[in-house]
């Protein structure tokens, strides 16, 4: 007598299944197979894109990675890139290729864009800048774009701006004055030297000379608001102005290299008779070994250390290992798409994965 219940039990229990499986295969069926359910699924993904509401006010720093890559292409990393949010205002440290891109796939706004400071012209640091241009002049930026850097900064807006002039010039056209005000789709350069580059709205960004020879001169920048302060390196070694620049701040991200990749790949490279073995065998000169920037983050008396612009970009465990044998255990490697939240009034930084 009590296993009949039981029976009963499981023989309910298979015909929900099967009835559900019916369920999703009808409903997968509709979905897919019939125009009425591909219409259906498509207006409610249109609508999705466009209901996500942009990250809430947030009072302090934010920081969005945007790009963590360096020339070595890396799957699913953009170039340089580093997106800092301060009051009502986005600045971005540098446009690498794909950056924009990964801030527009992960809806962040760029209608407050005010500014793309320039650490240095190496080509992965700035090919992102007409996207940029673009896709916040579409977004209602009210003004036009500043791009800030070391002097030369004028010879690569100029060009931009002319290689740009055509395309400008078809999509006023097509969507009219009134969305693309012509007077903000060409940008400004504003050549700057070491010093105070911004100071309004309660922040100050501080551009400082970096060593990155032969390329020269080359900047870092530090952002200060709201009590929080947060540095960027760009690319360069460790250097004492650096050290100085980063002095007890909250986050210093920093680029950094592996150098026991770097001479695998040069030594691999040299061996199979490849050009590029000279770039991996000269890029060490230039870029500031993982090995030390836990001393210099020390010194420094930074409270957080992130990495970024790896040379070359973790790809797996194992490689993500050989950088963490080398830093300090509470040193974040940043991917695209993580951000760092610097609240006033607080000593927190809180970081979130992407």
């Amino acid at each position: 007598l009590g296993a009949d219940p039981l029976g009963k039990r499981l023989r309910s229990a298979i015909v929900a299944v099967v009835m559900l499986v019916l369920l999703l295969a009808v409903g997968f069926w509709f979905v897919v197979g019939t125009r009425a359910g591909q219409d259906l699924a498509l207006a409610q993904t249109a609508r999705a894109i466009f209901s996500d509401t942009p990250p809430d006010s947030f009072e302090g720093l934010r920081v969005f990675l945007c790009g963590t890559a360096s020339p070595l292409v890396a799957p699913g990393r953009a170039q340089a890139c580093v997106a800092v949010t301060a009051g009502d205002s986005l600045y971005l440290v540098d446009a690498g290729t794909g950056s924009a891109a990964t801030m527009q796939l992960a809806r962040e706004p760029t209608h407050h864009l005010r500014a793309i400071l320039v650490t240095h012209f190496h080509s992965d640091h700035i090919t992102g800048i007409p996207d940029f241009n673009l896709g916040s002049w579409v977004a209602g930026r009210s003004a036009p774009l500043r791009i800030v850097g070391p002097g030369g900064v004028e010879r690569v807006v100029a060009g931009f701006n002319e290689a740009y002039a055509l395309d400008r010039g078809y999509r006023i056209a097509h969507h009219g004055e009134e969305l693309l005000p012509p007077a903000l789709g060409a940008m400004h350069a504003e050549p700057v030297a070491p010093g105070v580059v911004v100071d309004e709205d309660g922040l100050t960004i501080t551009a400082f000379a970096v060593d990155h020879r032969p390329v020269a001169p080359a900047y870092g920048y530090r952002f200060d608001y709201g009590g929080r302060s947060v540095v960027v390196s760009g690319d360069t070694v460790v250097v004492a102005s650096l050290e100085s620049a980063a002095k007890d701040a909250d986050l210093l991200l920093h680029d950094v290299l592996s150098t026991p990749i770097v001479q695998a790949l040069a030594t691999a490279a040299r061996e199979a008779g490849i050009r590029a073995a000279k770039i991996f065998e000269d890029i060490p000169s230039y870029h500031a070994p993982a090995a030390e920037l836990g001393a210099l983050a020390d010194r420094a008396g930074v409270r957080m250390l992130g990495l970024y612009h790896f040379v070359p970009a973790p790809r797996n465990f194992l490689m993500e290992r050989m950088y963490r044998r080398d830093l300090p255990g509470d040193a974040v490697l940043t991917e695209d798409g993580t951000v760092f939240e610097l609240p006033t009034g607080s000593t927190a930084i809180h970081v979130r994965a992407p």
